[in-house]
């Protein structure tokens, strides 16, 4: 991979939302007050009307302002939560049991119809390029009718490799398409390279809370879990990593840095520089799921740490299965010098993926169709959050706390430590209303206090009274608490 390339520099568009951003965290722009109206501003600053309706959509992205009907821009109130702190996980490894009977899947079956879904982090097929996805598929189909009698390669499709290369460069660095591994989707990746790099009784370094999907995998491979401090904000703590390193014990890393699921995390590039580095010097593989790295609200995309790796230590994960067909599952790896490792694994784990789906993917890419979708599925996904966090912050007990993320479109609110999420799950369930409780994503099952809230659909009326029923059997389980004795 080539070193860091130097980012472009930021449009007018952009220049003006930052500085009318920081009016507005400052105070000079109060909460309720108009903004100016763009013919004004056009004239004052001498810039064309639509660079600066391109700012105000940037600023109505990040949730600092909104329209009015007939009345123009105003800033937007938002109530001010505090951030979760540094989480503390316990410090020693620990066996994985996900009890089934608390994964969402079975919650859901269990407990009859959901009326409104936040518990799973899948979006509504409404946010997917569906009808341009069936056309390159059907012309593909007419174009190349043998696709549907290929195996093809089984490390994957070279046209969708050379398209994955070609937009790597946007990230910060370039992959080359012979370094491409395609994957039935992000699990498959996560699961050969973990397979490539441990053997059952090893344990595995996960920032907590972790995605449950990753402690399922690490439960059937009899893999230990240690679960390091991260914080809501930057990510995982490099001094809880490298402190847990010293010792040798470690034989992988798993990580999200960009946009992490369920903290919503955004690790800063310097902090992956570092972790990069770290684990390097100590002979840890580190596993970087990259899967929401293209889900950012605003700005250019977050660069992974893969950038940082000069040694082939680290092994990249992607998918197009959230952002573009989640049933195509195409996902795909970067594997370093575990790469003869992957293609062998991959060989045996299920051969190839089918390669009419890749093509298709890859005409996706080769047309534009990709980079237009993204920006749109982008904003939506900004919408979403921005709409959640609000009602939120209306509805929530006074002292919840929850971190605004910079992209994807999950939140982790964190309620007060005497509440208990599963109880509030199963009341809210009862009323057709999901979420996913806190300890399904740690293995010492912490966070019993805290939900994934997902934010995978269009926000209606129906979502804004589903966060104000939380709220209020929250509030009534808070209330019955304090009533025995005093929280």
């Amino acid at each position: 991979m080539s070193e860091l390339i130097q980012a472009p520099r930021k449009t007018l568009y952009m220049q003006l939302a930052e500085e009318m951003a920081q009016a507005i965290e400052s105070g000079v722009l109060r909460v309720g007050e108009k903004m100016p109206s763009i013919r004004k501003l056009s004239g004052q600053r001498q810039l064309s009307l639509s660079t600066v309706m391109e700012a105000y959509r940037e600023l109505e992205d990040q949730g600092l302002i909104e329209a009015r009907p007939q009345s123009g821009f105003y800033v937007r109130q938002r109530r001010n939560m505090a951030i979760p702190d540094l989480t503390a996980p316990p410090k020693n490894p620990s066996h994985v049991f996900i009890d089934p009977l608390l994964t969402p899947s079975a919650l859901w079956q269990i407990n009859g119809e959901i009326k409104v879904d936040f518990g799973m982090a899948v979006l509504s097929p409404k946010l997917f390029p569906n009808a341009q996805i069936q056309r390159l598929l059907s012309q593909l189909g007419r174009q190349y009718p043998d696709l549907i009698a290929d195996y093809g390669e089984s490390k994957g499709d070279l046209e969708l490799r050379r398209q994955i290369s070609r937009r790597s460069l946007l990230s910060g660095g370039q992959v080359e398409a012979e370094e491409v591994i395609i994957t039935q989707g992000g699990i498959e990746a996560l699961n050969l390279c973990l397979r490539a790099v441990t053997k059952p009784g090893d344990v595995v370094a996960i920032e907590s809370p972790a995605y449950f999907g990753l402690l399922q995998i690490l439960e059937s491979f009899e893999l230990k879990a240690l679960e390091i401090p991260t914080h809501a904000k930057t990510g995982i703590s490099i001094e809880a990593l490298e402190l847990a390193t010293r010792n040798g014990e470690i034989k992988a890393c798993v990580l999200i840095p960009n946009f992490a699921n369920p903290l919503g995390s955004l690790m800063p590039d310097e902090n992956k520089q570092r972790v990069v580095q770290l684990l390097e010097e100590r002979n840890i593989p580190l596993i970087e799921d990259d899967i929401y790295g293209e889900f950012c609200y605003s700005g250019d995309r977050p660069i992974p740490a893969k950038v940082f790796d000069k040694t082939g230590n680290v092994m990249l994960i992607s998918s197009f299965t959230k952002i573009v067909a989640p049933g195509f599952r195409i996902g795909w790896v970067v594997a370093g010098k575990w790469q003869k490792q992957i293609e062998q694994l991959k060989f045996i784990n299920t051969y190839s993926t089918p390669v009419l789906l890749q093509r298709t993917i890859a005409k996706f890419l080769e047309t534009g169709g990709y980079d237009h979708h993204l920006r749109r599925l982008r904003k939506s996904c900004a919408e979403q959050v921005h709409q959640a966090v609000d009602a939120i912050g209306r509805y929530f007990p006074a002292d919840t706390r929850l971190n605004m993320p910079q992209g994807g479109y999950v939140l982790w609110v964190e309620l007060n430590k005497g509440i208990d999420t599963i109880t509030l799950l199963q009341e809210a369930l009862m009323e057709g209303i999901s979420f996913t409780p806190g300890s399904l994503f740690s293995p010492s099952h912490s966070y019993r206090n805290c939900l994934r809230i997902c934010c995978v659909e269009p926000w209606t009326t129906r979502h804004e009274k589903a966060i104000a029923r939380l709220g209020e059997l929250a509030q009534r389980q808070l209330a019955s608490l304090r009533a025995v004795v005093p929280v």
